[in-house]
């Protein structure tokens, strides 16, 4: 009994349709990158709202040094009594907070300007921004 068949097939693929259609594709990019437009139209949203950039947005400022000391800088329409202001060490959280609190309060934006060098630490502008959500206070981030 012979059931094994003649007829065997071949599985062999032709490499010579294979390189035609690899050189087909690369002419088809090599032609469509250089007829494409280089310089594509992105549609940027709008902005909602303008920016109010002016100084009165800010009239006190938080400045926060490296060694996280912090300096007040109010601005001319504020009275000059500030102990603190033109400090070039710095003062504690604990020994200008209610100073903060007190000139912040006087303005009618109720907003504090924080700035700080760079190596300052996250946790001391922290509580200045965790001390403007407890009283309602608008804080406006200065960076460069």
């Amino acid at each position: 009994m012979g059931f094994s068949s003649q007829n065997k097939v071949k599985i062999e693929g032709g490499m010579a349709s294979m390189t035609d259609l690899v050189f087909l594709l690369l002419v088809f990019f090599i032609i469509m990158s250089t007829m494409a437009e280089k310089n594509t139209p992105v549609e940027l949203p709008q902005p909602t709202e303008k920016l109010d950039t002016s100084k009165e947005n800010a009239t006190t400022t938080v400045v926060i040094t490296e060694d996280d000391l912090y300096q007040i800088m109010l601005s001319d329409a504020s009275n000059s009594n500030n102990p603190f202001g033109v400090k070039t060490d710095g003062v504690s959280y604990d020994e200008m907070r209610d100073f903060l609190i007190q000139e912040v309060e006087k303005t009618p934006e109720m907003k504090v300007k924080i700035a700080g060098a760079r190596k300052a630490s996250y946790e001391a502008v922290f509580q200045i921004l965790a001390l403007s959500k407890a009283k309602g206070w608008k804080p406006v981030l200065a960076y460069d």
